[in-house]
C-alpha cells in the first residue's frame, strides 16, 4: 500500500472483498429484478415517444448494442434519464432510473461525461442536476443519488468545488452521524472515492471530516465498515499537511485500539498502512517523533511483535510491519521522559505510568510546561473540565498539583487559566480517588482559605478537618 495511485480502479474489491452484499447493492438487486411498463408511461403521457424509445433502448438492449446507442446519443440519453427522473412521482421508477444510470457508469467511467456535456449545453451543472435528490424521502433515491454524485465528481476532469461541494461533504457527514442508517456502508463508499482526490481531501478535512470518521469508528460498527472508514483516514495521510495535523484529532489512539482488538487482516493491514504514513509524509520531523511516541504509548510495538508471529502472504503487511518496528524501537531509544509524557497526555488518555509519580521528572520538566504558551497545562485543566473518568481526573489533578509544587510560579499560573477553580470543584466528586488527589493538589496551590477548604472536606468528602482552619496545618501530608 504505498501509494492510492496502485490501487485497483474498482475500490469495491480492494483487500479481496466485494461489496456485492453491501445493504444498497441488495436493494439495487431487488429494484433491477422489479421491471417498469414503460408501456404504460407512453399511454398515459407521462412520458413522449422520444423518452419512451430512448429509455426502452438503454433497459432492454444486450450491452453491445446498448454502448453503441450512448455513444450516439448522448445527449437524448442525458435528457431523457434527467427529465424523467424530474417529472416522474412514483419513488420506485426513480430508484429503477437511478440504478439504470449507476449501471452505466459502473460499465464505463467514462460515461460521466455524458451528463457533463448535457448540463454544459443546457449551461448548467450535474451538481445542481443531481444534489436536489439528496433532500427526496426514500433512503434509497438518497443514497444510490449519492453513489452517482460521487462518481460524477471522481472519474471527470470537472471536480466539484465551491458551495456544491460544501453541500456533499456535508451531506455525506450527515449520513455518517446518522443512527440506524442502513446505507452506512454506501456512504463510507462515496467518501472513500472522494479522498483519493487531492482536492477532495483538503476540503474534507476543512469541514472537520477527521472528527466525523472517528466519532463513526467509536461506533458499534462491523469491520467492513471499520476497514473503509480507516482507508479514507488512510487516504488523508498521503497529503502532507494532514498528515502533520492527524494526531491533533487522535488518531493514533483511536487505531492502535482497534489494531489491538481487530482479528481481520484487512482492518490491521490499512491501520499499519496508516501508521506508515503518519511516519513517512509529515515534513516537520518533530511531528514525525510526536506520530512515533503516539504509536509507543499505544502499544503499537507489542502488537506488531505479535503479528509478526503470525504468518502472511501479503508483502505489503510484511513491509509495513518492518519499516514500524524499525522506526518505533529507534524512536524509543531516542525517548525522554518528557516526551513521553507528552504523548500520552495529548492521547487524552491518562493513567498511573511511572512519569507521574517521579519526583526527578517534576523537578526537572516543570518549566517546560509553560512551553507554547502553557499548551499542557491548559490540556490538563482542560480535561479536568470535560473528561467523566475517574481515572484521567485523578491524573490530571495530581499533575497540576506538582506542577504547581516544582514550578515557583506555579500558583499564579493555574490560577490565571482557571485550573486551581476547577481543581477545587473535584473535592465534591463522587469518586474518592478524584477527591483524594483534588485535595493533594488544592493544599499545593493554596496559602490561604484553609477554612473553606476544611469545611469543604467536613461536609463534602467526610473527611475531619478538625484543626486544620486557622492552623495551616494539612490534613493530609502533602507529597514530597
Amino acid at each position: 500500500m504505498a501509494s492510492l495511485m496502485h490501487l485497483p480502479e474498482e475500490l469495491e474489491q480492494v483487500g479481496g472483498f466485494v461489496l456485492a452484499n453491501s445493504p444498497l447493492a441488495n436493494k439495487a438487486s431487488e429494484v433491477r429484478a422489479n421491471r417498469i411498463n414503460w408501456q404504460s408511461y407512453l399511454q398515459s403521457q407521462m412520458i413522449n415517444q422520444e423518452q419512451f424509445n430512448v429509455i426502452v433502448m438503454l433497459d432492454t438492449s444486450p450491452p453491445p448494442r446498448r454502448d453503441q446507442f450512448l455513444k450516439e446519443h448522448r445527449y437524448e440519453c442525458a435528457r431523457t434519464f434527467l427529465e424523467m427522473i424530474a417529472n416522474v412521482a412514483k419513488d420506485q421508477t426513480v430508484q429503477y432510473l437511478l440504478t439504470m444510470i449507476d449501471d452505466i457508469l459502473q460499465e464505463d467511467r467514462s460515461r460521466v461525461e455524458i451528463f457533463h456535456e448535457y448540463a454544459r449545453k443546457e449551461n448548467t451543472t450535474v451538481w445542481r442536476l443531481f444534489l436536489p435528490l439528496l433532500n427526496r424521502q426514500d433512503p434509497f433515491i438518497v443514497n444510490q443519488a449519492g453513489r452517482i454524485i460521487a462518481k460524477l465528481a471522481c472519474w471527470s476532469n470537472e471536480t466539484m468545488e465551491g458551495a456544491d461541494l460544501h453541500f456533499f461533504l456535508a451531506f455525506l457527514k450527515e449520513q455518517l452521524r446518522m443512527q440506524n442508517n442502513e446505507y452506512k456502508q454506501a456512504t463510507a463508499r462515496c467518501l472513500q472515492m472522494l479522498l483519493r482526490v487531492e482536492e477532495y481531501r483538503q476540503a474534507y478535512a476543512t469541514v472537520d471530516g477527521i472528527t466525523t470518521i472517528l466519532n463513526a469508528l467509536s461506533a458499534n460498527n462491523n469491520f467492513q465498515i471499520q476497514y473503509q472508514l480507516i482507508f479514507c483516514l488512510w487516504c488523508m495521510t498521503f497529503n502532507p499537511d494532514l498528515a502533520e495535523k492527524m494526531n491533533k484529532y487522535n488518531v493514533i489512539p483511536v487505531l492502535a485500539l482497534i489494531l489491538t482488538d481487530s482479528q481481520k487482516e484487512k482492518v490491521f493491514r490499512i491501520i499499519l498502512a496508516t501508521f506508515r504514513n503518519l511516519l513517512e509524509k509529515p515534513e516537520d520531523s518533530q511531528v514525525i517523533q510526536e506520530n512515533a511516541v503516539a504509536m509507543v504509548h499505544g502499544k503499537v510495538l507489542k502488537n506488531l511483535s505479535l503479528l509478526q508471529a503470525r504468518k502472511f502472504d501479503d508483502q505489503d503487511i510484511l513491509d509495513d510491519m518492518q519499516y514500524l518496528d524499525e522506526k518505533l524501537q529507534a524512536s524509543v531509544q531516542d525517548l525522554s521522559s518528557f516526551d513521553e509524557y507528552v504523548s500520552e497526555l495529548k492521547s487524552g488518555r491518562l493513567e498511573w505510568s511511572p512519569v507521574h509519580k517521579s519526583e526527578r521528572f517534576w523537578r526537572e520538566n516543570a518549566v517546560n510546561f509553560n512551553e507554547k504558551n502553557y499548551e499542557l497545562l491548559k490540556i490538563l485543566t482542560r480535561l479536568l473540565e470535560v473528561s467523566k473518568d475517574p481515572l484521567i481526573l485523578s491524573v490530571a489533578v495530581h499533575d497540576i498539583g506538582e506542577y504547581v509544587r516544582c514550578y515557583p510560579r506555579g500558583k499564579s499560573v493555574i490560577e490565571q487559566i482557571g485550573g486551581k477553580q476547577l481543581a477545587m470543584t473535584l473535592l465534591t466528586h463522587e469518586d474518592a480517588n478524584v477527591r483524594y488527589q483534588a485535595l493533594l493538589a488544592v493544599q499545593k496551590m493554596m496559602v490561604q482559605n484553609w477554612e473553606y477548604l476544611g469545611k469543604q472536606l467536613e461536609q463534602d468528602t467526610g473527611v475531619s478537618a478538625s484543626g486544620t482552619a486557622g492552623t495551616k496545618k494539612s490534613v493530609i501530608p502533602a507529597k514530597g
